[in-house]
Parts: structure tokens; sequence; C-alpha cells
């Protein structure tokens, strides 16, 4: 059973995933990170993940679908929704928005994103109080996503 108090800033979880699949509607993903601007319109790829979140509040697994909106300008939009399920097999359901920014210097892109998580579950109704604050990056050539979750 998780902890229902934290601090301001505590870590809530990190989480490795990793693509499963990449939908692209027009624009490629590669083509995207290759310098090609997307069309006026803008463009969306669906990039479904999953993979295994630990920390101090949560630990478990994740998966669902990131819906990117990339814009004419060229800015990334995150879209996620997802569901937790924990080592007890308790349901937290995840949503997320916030922004990619390409890393030139690395070939990674950086991530940022609010997190909103929600759960009818005793042990995790805690979850229903706090907004997080992830940073990360996603590594486009291995589908890799490390993320860490806090309390804000």
């Amino acid at each position: 059973m998780a902890s229902t108090s934290f601090a301001l800033g505590e870590p809530l979880y990190d989480a490795t995933l990793h693509f499963t699949k990449v939908t692209e509607y027009g624009l490629s993903m590669a083509a995207f990170l290759g310098g090609q601007a997307p069309p006026p319109a803008g463009s969306r790829i669906d990039v479904a993940f999953e993979g295994s979140i630990s920390g101090p509040k949560i630990k478990g697994h994740m998966s669902g679908v990131d819906y990117l909106q990339i814009r004419a300008d060229g800015q990334v939009r995150l879209h996620i929704h997802a569901e937790i399920a924990t080592e007890a097999g308790e349901k937290i359901a995840f949503f997320g928005d916030g922004i990619v920014r390409p890393d030139k210097n690395s070939g990674l892109l950086q991530l940022r994103e609010n997190v909103t998580l929600t759960s009818s579950s005793p042990a995790y109704a805690w979850v229903n109080t706090v907004v997080g604050w992830g940073q990360g990056t996603v590594n486009p050539a291995t589908g890799e996503i490390s993320v860490t979750v806090h309390a804000v």
C-alpha cells in the first residue's frame, strides 16, 4: 500500500517506457526529426508505449498512447492517456500534456509534461489530490522514454 503523504517536489516515480507502435498521419517521425517542416495544417503521430514505473509512491506497469500534435511552427505538443497497474493490481488513470523539444547536441528529445492521476482505489485515492511535473528524455532511435515525475 502506498503512503498517502507527500512533500512538494517529492519524486512520485521514475518511468522507463518503450514505443510499441507508431502511427503516422502523413509526416513521418523520421522526416520531422530529419528537419522536414510540417505541413501548414500540422501533423499528428500516435505513439503507443509501455514499460515499468518505480518510485517511492507508485510502482507498477504503465501502458498508453501519446497523441503527438506537430504544429506548423514545429512545436510538438503532448496529449497522453495511459493506465498504471500497480504491483498490487490497483489501477490509476494517467493524463499528461506538455511539450517535446529537440536537443541538437545529444539527438534526444527533451520531455516536459504536466501529469494528472486519478484512482478510485482506497490505497491510491491520494493521487486525486496531486498534480505532477514530469521531466525526461525520448530517444527516437531506440524508442526509449525515460521520465521522472514529482509532486507539485
